[in-house]
């Protein structure tokens, strides 16, 4: 793959993902005062990771290191969803918006499996 063939800002699951990170914004906004450098800190910045190494990866200048970055935005991902539990049982999150921002990243990770095999059957072919 050469530079420039992902536009990043063209893929739908870069989309979502930015529009996942306004969510979990939004939803962080109103937290405890004192979780602003803990929780909130960590669950914004892992979201925020999820986006932006979609974009650095579709960036990169081979295949095999977008999938690097995809894997990381995956990693990002899974962080990210395990703060939201906690923020969940630690009364942070109401039930519906917990399943909400967990139904849209579980969407994001199907989304970022199915691109990771594209790209895998792209490389291999």
């Amino acid at each position: 793959m050469t530079e420039g063939v992902f536009g990043y800002r063209d893929l739908d699951v870069w989309k979502l993902a930015v529009d996942w990170v306004e969510a979990v914004y939004r939803a962080t906004s109103n937290w405890p005062s004192e979780e602003r450098f803990g929780l909130t800190s960590q669950l914004r910045r892992a979201a925020v990771s999820v986006a932006s190494n979609i974009a650095e990866g579709a960036a990169r200048r081979s295949t095999g290191e977008f999938l690097q970055f995809i894997g990381m935005a995956r990693g990002s991902l899974a962080e990210a969803e395990t703060q939201l539990l906690i923020a969940s049982r630690l009364g942070y999150l109401d039930a519906t918006r917990t399943e909400a921002l967990l139904a849209a990243a579980d969407r994001i990770s199907r989304m970022l499996v199915s691109l990771a095999a594209s790209l895998k059957r792209r490389k291999d072919s």
